[in-house]
């Protein structure tokens, strides 16, 4: 269930792409899912208030990051490139995740990792480059594949600091700090976007889509994750983000009328394979020396 969730927030930034403005979007989405996990959370946030100030600054970059970062780039991305381009780069998150582990954290990664790590990288060229060689070699890419693209890099940075935070946190009680600070982050964003004129047009259809990412995306699609990571693992529950694509393909073709190109299809294919590579003898990749327990990362949402 969770990668449907997660795979439909890509669909609703890019079916609302001409109604509500990126900056709104993702203010709106972060600001309304607070609301929704206050109650739940309050009293999780006063309890480990003191915890989390120690690791204020690791808060405040996982909530710029996988938070707020991460999902303005993806809604302002969306305005120029496809729902589909957008899923399918969404699975260079664990590539970008090892080699940012790697290069920052002396995470060390074997022949067949960084094998793996070329293939998928591949993959991603031929996802942005539309399948078309001269695009690479004229640099013409889509600014809304690079935007996304972008998002994924920090949300992979998301993924490498979130597992520095202590682990004894209530997950409930930080997520709704990081809602707090990517909600006042974002909030002098949708400002400046309001008076520069790029304002929402609301209707029902608006109004769903943010109550959409909002409440299914941010809230349910998270809890049944933990759940999930509880009962099977973080290993086994990560590799379900590869149904992200899967899911959103068919969302894309079906909710918003569009092709699946054969570039789409290569791309993808070369993308699993680098990451099949890449995951062979994982369990033997060293992890930060100063690094606490492990904490499962969430996926993007």
């Amino acid at each position: 269930m969770p990668p449907l969730l997660w795979a439909g927030n890509f669909i609703v930034g890019r079916a609302l792409r001409t109604d509500v403005p990126p900056m709104t979007l993702a203010f709106a989405r972060h600001l309304l899912a607070l609301v929704c996990v206050l109650p739940f959370a309050w009293n999780a946030m006063l309890r480990d208030a003191g915890r989390l100030w120690q690791a204020r600054w690791l808060v405040v970059r996982t909530s710029l990051t996988g938070l707020a970062g991460f999902n303005l780039c993806v809604y302002a991305g969306l305005h120029s490139t496809a729902a589909s381009n957008a899923l399918l780069l969404n699975s260079t998150i664990p590539v970008l995740i090892a080699l940012l582990g790697a290069a920052f954290y002396r995470q060390r990664l074997g022949a067949t990792q960084w094998c793996g790590m070329l293939v998928s990288s591949i993959g991603v060229l031929t996802i942005i480059a539309h399948g078309e060689i001269g695009r690479l070699v004229s640099l013409q890419f889509s600014s809304g594949d690079l935007t996304v693209f972008f998002g994924m890099v920090l949300f992979a940075l998301y993924s490498l600091w979130l597992r520095q935070l202590p682990a004894k946190l209530n997950p409930m009680g930080l997520l709704g700090w990081q809602l707090v600070v990517a909600a006042a982050a974002l909030l002098p964003c949708f400002g400046w976007e309001y008076a520069s004129g790029h304002r929402a047009q609301w209707h029902l259809a608006s109004l769903a889509g943010i109550g959409y990412v909002a409440v299914f995306t941010s809230v349910f699609a998270t809890f049944l994750y933990t759940s999930g990571v509880a009962k099977v693992g973080p290993a086994r529950a990560g590799l379900f983000i590869h149904l992200i694509p899967v899911y959103g393909a068919i969302l894309s073709r079906v909710l918003l009328g569009e092709t699946i190109q054969l570039y789409h299809v290569a791309g993808i294919a070369v993308i699993i394979l680098g990451l099949l590579c890449a995951n062979m003898r994982r369990s033997h990749a060293a992890r930060p020396a100063a690094q606490p327990a492990a904490r499962p990362a969430a996926t993007p949402r």
